[in-house]
């Protein structure tokens, strides 16, 4: 799945880009250009991991950082 299609699975759990933005600890235009560019930084895949209780994983958002079993 692409990172674009996991960040807008995230915000559907959400509602909103805001409300995850809020939950994950950044603002909402990161979320939003991460959307459209389909790439995320460390932080925003750490916090959308954490916001998600893990259904959205970091290591799914930013593989080349973090590998399947890797604990926050």
């Amino acid at each position: 799945m692409s990172v674009s299609r996991l960040i807008e699975e995230a915000i559907s759990l959400f509602g909103t880009e805001a409300k995850l933005a809020a939950a994950a600890g950044v603002s909402q235009p990161s979320v939003n250009e991460a959307k459209r560019k389909g790439r995320v930084g460390p932080r925003l895949a750490l916090g959308i991991d954490r916001a998600t209780g893990g259904k959205i994983s970091k290591s799914a958002l930013r593989p080349d950082i973090w590998s399947q079993g890797d604990a926050a």
